[in-house]
């Protein structure tokens, strides 16, 4: 026949058995929380893997408005391209008749750069005349100049301002 001690032993660690089975099966379906050491907790979290970028407002509204009532022009722009070599500002003409001053081949354009020290102008070059466009301006087209950045005096981030005749942009940012 069978012995009950040895069978009462046998359920007791089979008992045993599935309660163990399902402590550990509890505590796996728990999330762990992380400990932290003291220098763990010191440091600063993970920021995320792209950098944000810093992209200051050209101009307030307030200006943008204005430039649009009084001179027919949006959209300004002041762009450091080839290799800082040279500063492309840039506008759209909204109405021709008052943007008409900035395509006047007669006025001078030119790029001020107060921290910098410097007053930028359009180079003439022998074959291809002024890097600029001239002429009878159209609604809606986009036109720009270059202005010569000999010696990359003039940085991304420094505020500029561009004067053609009485035509005066302040504190555009160059990009």
């Amino acid at each position: 026949m069978f012995d009950r001690t040895k069978l009462g032993t046998t359920t007791m660690l089979f008992a045993g058995f599935l309660a163990s089975g399902i402590v550990v099966s509890t505590l796996g379906a728990q999330t762990p929380t992380p400990v932290r050491s003291s220098a763990a907790a010191s440091q600063k979290p993970a920021v995320n893997a792209e950098p944000v970028r810093y992209r200051p407002e050209r101009f307030p509204k307030r200006a943008e408005l204005h430039y649009a009532i009084v001179w027919g022009v949006d959209s300004l722009s002041v762009k450091y391209t080839e290799a800082g070599e040279v500063i492309r500002f840039a506008y759209r003409v909204l109405d021709p008749d008052k943007a008409k001053e900035l395509n006047d081949k007669k006025a001078e354009p030119s790029l001020v750069d107060p921290q910098a020290g410097v007053k930028l102008s359009v180079p003439a070059l022998e074959k291809v005349g002024q890097l600029r466009q001239s002429g009878t301006p159209t609604a809606g087209t986009s036109y720009w100049m270059a202005f010569s950045n000999r010696g990359r005096l003039v940085k991304r981030g420094d505020h500029v301002s561009v004067v053609i005749g009485t035509f005066r942009a302040d504190g555009l940012v160059v990009d």
